[in-house]
């Protein structure tokens, strides 16, 4: 049989994976692998099992949100392994699982990854660290590492729309000078993100025929300092509905990005916290990832 190391994140979503643990055992059981499982204590505790051990197992599998599995695509990277991996998702917003039609049913999840075929992905570097499907800064960025775990499995995907709408009334700008494959972008900022995926802490949705996860290219999101906060809401409307030509929005693809800016710049990847001081390099590495879907 194949071995599969398992990685929950038992306090991610609402205990979820904690309750069908049973059901998922049995569906790698009924796949042909035999599992055992790790269960994470701290932040970064997912990267450091799979540094340690994973060259043990034919496959590594967590469960629990997108930071998670953020974690384990980091010591992936780290490891420098080749190895299959897989994602049963138990957050509260699963962006990346959305995107990739990933079951939010564990059992169906753990079926899947059994009997699914390797895919390659590409994913992101952010200077020294790694990141699955976004890396963004300004508005709302902030409601994605700094809800706590209880608010968020109390209110699940209301609590990053809660914390959006609580950022509202600190708006500020962000100035920063932009190159991505030869072009300059300049002035204030709203928000930017540079993603690998169609949905964006909840809030953003990308047209899916635009993005493809395996090009080696980026989705660029710039969203450029209004005149008048009031205009806020109808941006992101715009970003909604799928509509890119407001005069405040620029999408573009690119497979590489270099942020500049004279002040500490706050940034959130795959919903976890990072910094960036005077100048950020973002690259993406083409196909880094063997996903099982």
């Amino acid at each position: 049989m194949k071995k599969i190391l398992f990685i929950v994140n038992p306090v991610a979503g609402k205990k979820k994976i904690l309750n069908a643990l049973e059901e998922i055992d049995k569906a790698f059981y009924e796949g042909g692998c035999e599992c055992d499982i790790y269960f994470t204590k701290k932040r970064g505790d997912a990267t450091d099992k799979v540094i340690s051990s994973a060259e043990k197992y034919d496959m590594v599998v967590c469960g629990g949100g997108d930071g998670t599995y953020n974690e384990l695509i980091t010591g992936v990277r780290q490891k420098g392994i080749d190895i299959p991996v897989g994602y049963i998702p138990a957050g509260s917003t699963n962006d990346f699982a959305t995107t990739l039609g990933i079951s939010t049913v564990p059992q169906k999840a753990a079926e899947n990854i059994v009997s699914g075929t390797q895919n390659k992905l590409d994913i992101g570097k952010f200077g020294d660290l790694y990141f699955s499907y976004v890396a963004s800064f300004g508005a709302f960025t902030a409601a994605s590492y700094s809800t706590s775990q209880k608010t968020k499995n109390r209110l699940g995907h209301m609590a990053y729309i809660l914390g959006g709408a609580k950022d509202l009334g600190s708006i500020k700008p962000y100035t920063a000078k932009i190159e991505a494959d030869g072009k300059v972008y300049e002035g204030d900022f709203l928000f930017g993100a540079v993603s690998n995926s169609t949905s964006i802490a909840g809030m953003i949705k990308l047209d899916k025929t635009l993005v493809d996860l395996s090009d080696g290219l980026f989705e660029i999101v710039l969203i450029r300092m209004p005149k008048h906060i009031t205009q806020v809401p109808g941006i992101f409307l715009s970003l909604k509905k799928g509509n890119y030509s407001n005069e405040y929005i620029e999408f573009f693809h690119a497979s590489s990005v270099k942020i500049e800016t004279e002040k500490p710049l706050e940034w959130a990847l795959d919903g976890e916290h990072a910094t960036s001081e005077g100048e950020i390099l973002i690259e993406n590495i083409p196909g880094a990832i063997n996903l099982i879907l």
